[in-house]
């Protein structure tokens, strides 16, 4: 079986505008990640970038679920000591775009 790779005439990029209002975050995340891979196209090619731009509005109206209000979310910036802890429920009030990023990243 031949790999199929689309011609660069074929890998358009397109806009999609999401409203995150009272969306689960991961159902939003996978949805996301598949916009941004262009999985959604028949022309898909693991090799080839082919995905969309994605721009998500309402990030600080999404639904968190379950006990996801008391967990915390960790980066660490390489350096000793550079550990950040944060909640979710700080985040959703001052960084809404940070836990949809994280979400995405983990897709």
């Amino acid at each position: 079986m031949k790999t199929f790779t689309p011609k660069p005439a074929d890998l358009t990029h397109d806009w999609y505008i999401i409203d995150a209002t009272d969306v689960v975050l991961g159902r939003l995340a996978t949805q996301v990640a598949t916009l941004l891979r262009g999985k959604n196209k028949p022309t898909y090619a693991p090799h080839a970038d082919s995905g969309n731009h994605v721009i998500i509005i309402n990030a600080d109206k999404i639904a968190l679920t379950g006990n996801k209000m008391g967990k915390e979310l960790y980066s660490h910036s390489g350096r000793p000591g550079g550990l950040r802890r944060d909640s979710y429920a700080e985040l959703l009030a001052n960084k809404p775009e940070r836990i949809i990023k994280a979400a995405v990243k983990g897709m």
